[in-house]
């Protein structure tokens, strides 16, 4: 059942949004060589509590940590570990942030240090790939016409779309109907409607779009060791088009 949310949850939603958007901000200077994933788990378990906010992803389904640090070839869930970042790297860091019982969610790929041409491209491809998707997430539309407008994009930039992993909706808890693949036919699926809040995240590979399982039954990574960059936000869906609830650079 796809629930849609009154003005004042969208704006308590805002509100974490806002709060999840400073996290991604602290970290553009914060991650660097030699920086450990597992002391970004730390800063931003820290930075959160310090302002009343849990990361709603610990303990969720047995997951033991408030963010999911993906590095290089890993598609998404990765762990935060002791290894240190090395120059070049990219880092996927996705949370789920709770302030006062309202949920957003959002994923950022990092540059460790100076990256090369082709993860530099990758990134910006799959950027631009998430902001065409925002663009249809207007009521009327479909959900299909999401993951064209991203599949489009990313395969004409000759890159492929993860179809493993979808967004999906968000409010009471982190996952709620519908899902939201970034990939498909325009004019297919469900119909937009104002009050929707859902998350637009599409994963985009270099090389093949499978994907692979590590041992730990959460970490995917790309079936070929290819780099793989994740940008996600959560959009408001109402009558004055799409409202990101995690921009990072609102005024």
């Amino acid at each position: 059942m796809i629930k849609r949310k009154s003005q004042r949850e969208i704006e308590k939603m805002h509100e974490a949004g806002k709060l999840l958007a400073s996290v991604h901000k602290q970290l553009r200077t914060f991650i660097k060589p030699g920086v450990t994933t597992m002391e970004i788990e730390n800063f931003v378990e820290k930075y959160l509590a310090e302002r009343g906010a849990t990361g709603e992803q610990k303990g969720y389904q047995g997951y033991e940590f408030t963010t999911c640090a993906s590095i290089n070839d890993e598609i998404c869930h990765g762990f935060p570990r002791t290894e240190k970042l090395e120059e070049g790297d990219i880092v996927t860091i996705d949370m789920v942030v709770n302030l006062n019982g309202f949920l957003a969610d959002s994923a950022w790929t990092h540059a460790v240090g100076e990256v090369s041409e082709k993860a530099e491209k990758l990134m910006d491809v799959t950027k631009t790939s998430l902001y065409k998707g925002i663009e249809q997430a207007v009521p009327g539309n479909r959900i299909g016409d999401i993951g064209h407008a991203i599949q489009s994009y990313a395969e004409g930039e000759g890159y492929s779309v993860v179809r493993d992993f979808t967004g999906h909706g968000i409010g009471d808890s982190i996952h709620e109907d519908p899902y939201i693949p970034h990939f498909g036919a325009a004019g297919k699926g469900a119909r937009l409607k104002e009050g929707m809040v859902i998350t637009i995240e599409p994963m985009i590979n270099i090389g093949a779009w499978g994907s692979q399982m590590d041992e730990n039954n959460w970490t995917a990574r790309t079936v070929d060791g290819s780099l793989s960059a994740q940008y996600e936000h959560t959009v408001a869906i109402t009558k004055e088009g799409p409202f990101i609830l995690t921009e990072q650079d609102e005024e």
